[in-house]
């Protein structure tokens, strides 16, 4: 069964770091390609970030030069570095992978909520 599951998250001032983590199960982790999504309040979930299974990252606009995403090929877990973390961050993270190589991603963990506020 796979099984992803997100930690890192918390409350955090503007200006700060987090690092979210998601270790996965259940799956050839090497071979997955990896994402991050957030949903904030009354808002669709949107796409944050992406990491092939070969190490090539995408990032969302929005958070370009301030979020950096990786993987850790030897501990199944991908992370997500948040630096100068904004309010309009505020959002559950939830990581996610494909059950089929060119799937949609279909797999989701629980998500982790990420608060930043003064």
């Amino acid at each position: 069964q796979v099984q992803l599951v997100e930690s890192g998250g918390g409350l955090v001032q503007p200006g700060g770091s987090l690092r979210l983590s998601c270790a996965a199960s259940g799956i050839i982790f090497s071979m997955s390609a990896m994402a991050w999504y957030r949903q904030a309040p009354g808002k669709e979930r949107e796409f944050v970030a992406s990491i092939s299974r070969n190490g090539v990252s995408s990032i969302t606009y929005s958070v370009k030069g301030r979020f950096t995403i990786s993987r850790d090929n030897a501990k199944n877990t991908v992370y997500l570095q948040m630096n100068s973390l904004k309010p309009e961050d505020t959002a559950v993270y939830s990581c996610t992978t494909r059950s089929t190589g060119s799937g949609p991603y279909d797999i989701w963990g629980q998500g982790t909520q990420v608060t930043v506020s003064s």
